[in-house]
């Protein structure tokens, strides 16, 4: 199954084009149009030549105001930043507090052990398809991504992976992926996320921290997607109804977003 394309980024994790990803047997997402990745705290722009050379025009920072104060975006040159908070009434839950979670294993086990942590992470994403708040920060995500005059956008979390997952599988939804890619897309990440995290992960599990909780928090898994995925049909019906009568995106606005990043193959 085809996913976004890496881009070798050296002061950016996790940065994706997702540029060439199949909608169907003749159509793919315009490459160099809309990439994700994780938070661009370290970025050094005369340093990366591999950022400055995708011309971003509009970097999306979907973390909250603690997340954004701790590690404050570095942008690509001639880049605006857009913040969406998806998780502004809730900023204590697990997403945002990775690192904090991997350096305390006493606090992990307490909120996170026996099987807390897959649970915890998981219920995050129903909370990104019901609240009112992500749904507005989604909403303006997705209308910033129709716009031709802010292409080529860069949306991003502190991982990458779970705020920006959904993030993608949304856009890609919308632009007429299957849910296989969706789901193909959402799970290609984690070697690179991984390898990002290894050092906190081996320091937490060298001060006795449960490996289950490490993976559950430091992954995306399956159930994470189906959550969201679940939660979308269960209230409105699938994806038409979601975008319709949950996040409110006017249908021009979804059919400019197809017209900027449906192309052939």
């Amino acid at each position: 199954m085809q996913t976004a394309r890496a881009v070798p980024a050296s002061t950016v994790v996790n940065l994706r084009d997702l540029g060439g990803i199949a909608l169907g047997p003749d159509r793919r997402v315009r490459p160099g149009a809309v990439l994700r990745s994780g938070q661009l705290s370290g970025l050094d722009a005369a340093q990366d030549m591999a950022v400055a050379a995708l011309g971003i025009r509009t970097v999306v920072d979907l973390r909250t105001a603690d997340e954004r104060a701790a590690a404050p975006d570095r942008l690509p040159p001639g880049a605006r930043l857009f913040v969406a908070d998806v998780l502004g009434d809730n900023p204590g839950v697990a997403p945002a507090r990775l690192r904090a979670l991997l350096a305390d294993p006493v606090a992990a086990e307490r909120l996170l052990g026996s099987g807390k942590a897959e649970g915890m992470f998981a219920e995050t994403y129903r909370q990104m398809v019901l609240s009112p708040r992500a749904a507005a920060a989604y909403r303006a995500f997705v209308e910033t991504a129709a716009d031709d005059r802010a292409r080529p956008v860069l949306f991003h979390c502190t991982a990458g992976k779970d705020r920006t997952g959904w993030a993608t599988a949304l856009l890609l939804m919308l632009v007429g992926a299957s849910r296989d890619v969706v789901r193909a897309e959402f799970l290609a990440v984690n070697p690179v996320v991984r390898v990002a995290y290894a050092p906190y992960v081996q320091g937490f599990l060298d001060a006795g921290g449960d490996p289950e909780i490490a993976s559950a928090i430091t992954e995306v898994r399956p159930r994470y997607l189906d959550m969201a995925l679940d939660a979308m049909d269960e209230r409105w019906g699938g994806l038409d109804g979601y975008v319709r009568d949950g996040l409110r995106i006017p249908e021009a606005a979804v059919e400019r977003l197809r017209g900027g990043l449906v192309v052939s193959a």
